[in-house]
């Protein structure tokens, strides 16, 4: 259930400049617990650079993958703290220049993608919009500003539907053996969003009974259950918030849920 192609373009925007937001008279020092070992500056970095990256690809129409030297996003603490002004318009200019570059692509451009989900302009589209999303959310929660964790719910189940696609893909298992551990007869698990209107049908079934993870939109009994406001199961099931302290109902086999969390990422 993708969002139109034009709502990414936009949306990358708009996750970007919400974190401009967050940023703003931050102290760029802070750590940032849900990204060990970053602070809020260098997460601000790995998100532009991420960003800079993305349209480097979309604007040569790469067919293979695009080296990420240049851009330095995987490891942005090699990045100096800048100027709280200089950071908020390089970050800016590089939502900018993802969104302008995929707006010139257009939908469905054929090029080589990191996950062999979409391989089209669609892929970085997407993924780049969660992307800045999870880490404005990053940024939000280490900085102590939860009253800034609104989320769009038609974003936020979004999100959700990719982070499964992503997980449910066979090649999970070569890079993560250990997520193999979930599999197993009996094993289900359902979310269940409980503050979004009827019809956008936030609620997710995960099937962990076969040789692969598969998983689809419905309401069905499952050996657990975890129920609660759509953004606390987005922060839940991207591990940002611990199950424990999160404002979720858990029903059911809460052990499966738990191993399930340990287990199962990509990234």
């Amino acid at each position: 259930m993708a969002l139109p192609f034009d709502r990414y373009v936009m949306e990358i925007v708009t996750q970007t400049d919400l974190l401009r937001a967050v940023l703003q008279d931050a102290d760029l020092t802070t750590a940032v617990p849900t990204c060990p070992g970053w602070n809020v500056g260098q997460l601000a970095h790995h998100v532009g650079g991420g960003q800079l990256w993305a349209a480097a690809a979309v604007q040569r129409r790469v067919q293979e993958p695009l080296p990420e030297d240049e851009f330095g996003f995987r490891e942005p603490s090699g990045h100096p703290v800048e100027d709280p002004a200089d950071l908020d318009f390089w970050l800016g200019a590089s939502a900018a220049k993802l969104s302008g570059a995929l707006a010139a692509a257009g939908p469905e451009l054929p090029l080589w993608t990191p996950l062999p989900t979409t391989p089209t302009s669609d892929y970085y589209a997407r993924r780049c919009t969660h992307e800045a999303l999870v880490h404005r959310t990053d940024a939000t929660l280490a900085l102590g500003r939860e009253a800034d964790l609104s989320v769009d719910p038609v974003v936020a189940a979004d999100a959700i539907d990719e982070w499964l696609e992503f997980v449910s893909l066979p090649v999970l298992f070569e890079h993560y053996p250990e997520a193999r551990e979930v599999l197993g007869e009996g094993r289900t698990l359902h979310f269940h969003a409980t503050d979004t209107p009827e019809d956008l049908h936030a609620e997710w079934v995960v099937d962990l009974t076969g040789d692969t993870i598969t998983w689809r939109r419905a309401h069905e009994k499952a050996a657990v259950a975890a129920r609660g406001p759509l953004t606390e199961l987005l922060l839940v099931i991207y591990r940002r918030r611990p199950l424990a302290e999160a404002n979720v109902e858990v029903l059911g086999e809460g052990e499966l849920l738990e191993l399930w969390l340990e287990r199962v990422r990509f990234g």
